[in-house]
């Protein structure tokens, strides 16, 4: 069983886009985060270690690291801005970078991961010029949860009302948006899921990826999870709340991401993260006995009492 036999993928609407298999290509721009400079925060989020996502590629130009990571199976990639806030710097700084890769070989667009607090309208329009001359752009935004008060225990120092005003003026410059969503942060269930999903398709979302909460060494996360604090998902609870998520979202939404690995020994928790198959083949035999992408939009479901 494949996953793109229930799920809309973003792997196979590039493959229809551009006629072929398209590689994407982590980038590190070196770029820091309000988060952790001290303009909102110190520290970062409780759970990020953003090296612990991303290849050893630090510092290096921003060609040199596509040239390097180049996959040979592909003949076109994106390239993918992803460690820390890749918005979040001068305007000429950000399009030396962006004009760097977007002007490398066989490159066909970029992705850009970010926080919907760090988005000027200026940025917006960088963004928006390279839709204009053809290339495939994606912001990636980072919102992981809908619900503020999770927000605010997990030191995210933005709101879903940062969320939705982004979301808002992306579109308006034409701009997709692929958001991030991280299941079984601390107090959330099932049902606080489900109401983030709603929430972020309502506000209008061209593609998701989901995340199980990872645990990594040098974050807070990981003194809270050594103290009894915090718990994770086992594989087979993630796979049942991933394949719920698929089943409520439309199908013409994509998904780029049902779940993520950590390809270091800066994992802590939980010890299935190590391997990316795994939990999409769990996730498949999932929807292959229960309902495919969409399959569960209609049911008794409504948010509305629930998030105030």
């Amino acid at each position: 069983m494949q996953l793109n036999m229930y799920v809309n993928t973003f792997g196979d609407y590039l493959k229809h886009i551009f006629k072929e298999s398209i590689h994407k290509i982590s980038l590190d721009a070196d770029f820091t985060c309000p988060n952790r400079d001290g303009t909102l925060g110190r520290g970062g989020c409780t759970f990020c270690n953003a090296k612990s996502f991303v290849t050893n590629s630090h510092q290096k130009p921003i060609r040199e690291q596509i040239l390097s990571n180049r996959n040979s199976k592909s003949n076109k990639f994106l390239a993918y801005f992803q460690a820390y806030t890749n918005t979040y710097a001068e305007l000429q700084i950000l399009k030396k970078y962006y004009d760097e890769a977007i002007n490398s070989a066989d490159v066909v667009g970029i992705c850009v991961g970010t926080r919907p607090d760090c988005l000027s309208d200026e940025v917006l329009a960088l963004l928006a010029s390279y839709v204009k001359r053809g290339y495939e752009v994606w912001l990636e935004l980072g919102l992981q949860t809908a619900f503020d008060e999770t927000l605010d225990l997990i030191n995210r120092h933005h709101h879903f009302c940062d969320y939705v005003n982004t979301v808002h003026r992306a579109h308006d410059y034409g701009i997709n948006i692929c958001t991030h969503l991280i299941i079984g942060l601390p107090g959330e269930e099932l049902i606080h899921n489900l109401t983030t999903l709603q929430l972020v398709i309502d506000e209008g979302v061209q593609a998701l990826k989901l995340h199980q909460l990872h645990i990594v060494k040098g974050s807070i996360m990981a003194k809270q999870y050594e103290q009894g604090k915090i718990q994770v998902y086992e594989l087979p609870e993630y796979a049942q709340i991933a394949a719920k998520l698929i089943q409520n979202t439309p199908k013409d939404i994509l998904f780029a991401r049902v779940g993520a690995s950590v390809m270091d020994d800066s994992l802590i928790a939980p010890s299935w993260s190590t391997k990316r198959w795994p939990c999409i083949n769990a996730i498949t035999e999932i929807l292959s006995k229960t309902g495919a992408q969409g399959s569960a939009i209609g049911d008794s479901f409504n948010y509305s009492d629930f998030y105030k």
